[in-house]
């Protein structure tokens, strides 16, 4: 892959919208230019889980500024990605389109675990090498995502559903603060928590961080009002909540370092904050300089120094799931060549990745059932935790290896792009040639598309000596003639 001197991540977070730019230099990155909004996406959410007008029209006009500053900066070099907000809403789809367009880059949807991922991997870029267990904890707009890791390896990841633009519209809609509500607020956090004390409680890690801005906002209003000698504690969340329960009101707290953009959401975060020091045993918390967005660039740098997070994945999942290699890796190379022919140009260098992923993964269904094993692939593919793969990247993976064995008419109105069509036929086709899963002499083949023509040319006098698969050829042309598609086979 071709290496960049700039990369760009945009955080389309449930509260703010980040931009960072940076620059690299070998295997480092220097920060460069920073945009932040604060959006409150989560805020839009309706009771039908829905995202308002108003919430959209403010997402997208952030998201063209967004995109005037990004105008000079190459397509790969860009990635987007959007949190707990877009993971629920209803109409993220729609959304979406408009964003991308608004933007001028693909945003990718990523689940909560590998969102757990990319923070880690953004507050450990900006720490000092240690052998010290690390608990980090970011509390978002919709989500808070715990991780526990040791230097640069996160080892235990999870996200859960709250964050402190729901909790703060949930519990504190008109701004007032009372015993009640705010208990209430609490006591659901720390319900919430119950489901991860045991493997995040204190113990199991030796410090703990705190990134993005609930975090740090606590922080600098803690230290600056003489509430805390050093980042958050427990005491000083105790005098805050004191202060904050005699203000009654977070907009009359006259506290420094409390910024105007984050009163609105001051009581929901810090809910959620001071229920996790309570149930996890926390003590003391110091701010982290890194969050998602860092851990979105060093993950992109990362693919383009051929240390692809996806790559790490699929060979996981390879041996988790007992893949034949051998298999795996003759399919893969007639895959993509014949994907290669059929293509042409269009035979992009992602498109080519992706089939590769597919064709090394596309038998893990074997290890649930045979009968039907591709259906189990896809439902493996779409669901599981796949740290460096988006939810759309997975849904690609499901929708492909749903298509590449059985009958095609399941497949009416999914296999809609000559991109689809060419991948999805590469792939069955290996599978058929390779039947046998063994060591064979293919012929010679030659592979042409022309809008929904596809043609495959084999050696003379090939098919004779090959009934079995010249039949099952046959079949494969009538499967794709459910689809509109004519494929020929022809010799010489």
């Amino acid at each position: 892959m071709q290496r960049q001197s700039i990369l760009a991540a945009v955080d389309l977070g449930s509260n703010s919208f980040r931009l960072q730019i940076a620059r690299v230099e070998d295997d480092q990155l220097y920060m460069l230019d920073s945009l932040r909004e604060p959006v409150r996406l989560a805020a839009g959410l309706k009771e039908d889980k829905r995202l308002s007008k108003e919430s959209q029209q403010r997402a997208l006009a952030c998201l063209e500024r967004f995109g005037e500053r990004l105008r000079s900066v190459p397509r790969r070099a860009v990635r987007a990605v959007g949190t707990n907000a877009l993971r629920v809403a209803k109409n993220a789809g729609e959304f979406l389109q408009q964003a991308e367009a608004a933007l001028g880059f693909p945003i990718e949807v990523i689940a909560g675990r590998e969102e757990a991922r990319l923070i880690y991997l953004g507050v450990a870029q900006g720490l000092p090498q240690s052998d010290l267990k690390r608990l980090v904890m970011d509390i978002g707009g919709g989500s808070t995502e715990f991780i526990i890791g040791a230097g640069l390896e996160p080892l235990r990841l999870e996200s859960l559903y709250m964050g402190c633009v729901s909790y703060s519209q949930r519990y504190f809609a008109d701004g007032k603060i009372a015993k009640s509500n705010l208990k209430e607020a609490e006591l659901a956090a720390r319900n919430e928590l119950q489901t991860i004390v045991s493997g995040f409680s204190a113990g199991h890690w030796d410090i703990a961080l705190g990134s993005s801005g609930t975090a740090r906002i606590l922080c600098d209003i803690l230290e600056q009002n003489g509430m805390s000698d050093a980042g958050i504690t427990r005491d000083g969340l105790e005098h805050l909540r004191g202060l904050m329960l005699k203000a009654g009101d977070a907009a009359k707290l006259d506290l420094a370092g409390l910024k105007s953009d984050r009163v609105p959401v001051l009581a929901g975060g810090f809910a959620i904050m001071y229920a996790a020091f309570c149930e996890l045993g926390i003590e003391r918390m110091q701010p982290a300089l890194g969050a998602l967005r860092e851990g979105v660039l060093y993950d992109l740098l990362g693919r383009f120094h051929d240390r692809d997070m996806r790559n790490v994945t699929v060979q996981q999942f390879a041996r988790r799931y007992h893949v034949d290699m051998q298999q795996a890796q003759r399919v893969a190379q007639f895959a993509g060549a014949l994907a290669s022919g059929f293509l042409g140009e269009q035979a992009t260098e992602d498109v080519l990745r992706l089939l590769g992923w597919l064709s090394t993964l596309h038998e893990i269904g074997i290890s649930v059932a045979h009968s039907g094993y591709h259906k189990h692939t896809a439902y493996i593919l779409a669901n599981a935790d796949m740290p460096g793969f988006s939810r759309r990247e997975q849904a690609q993976l499901s929708l492909l290896a749903m298509a590449h064995r059985g009958g095609l008419e399941k497949m009416r109105d999914q296999i809609d792009t000559i991109e689809k069509i060419a991948l999805v036929m590469a792939l069955r086709l290996a599978v058929l040639f390779y039947r046998n899963r063994s060591e064979i002499n293919l012929p010679e083949m030659r592979g042409q598309i022309d809008d929904k023509r596809f043609r495959l040319s084999l050696a003379p006098g090939w098919l004779a000596q090959n009934p079995l698969t010249d039949t099952a050829l046959q079949e494969e042309a009538k499967q794709w003639k459910i689809l509109g598609v004519t494929m020929q086979v022809v010799e010489g």
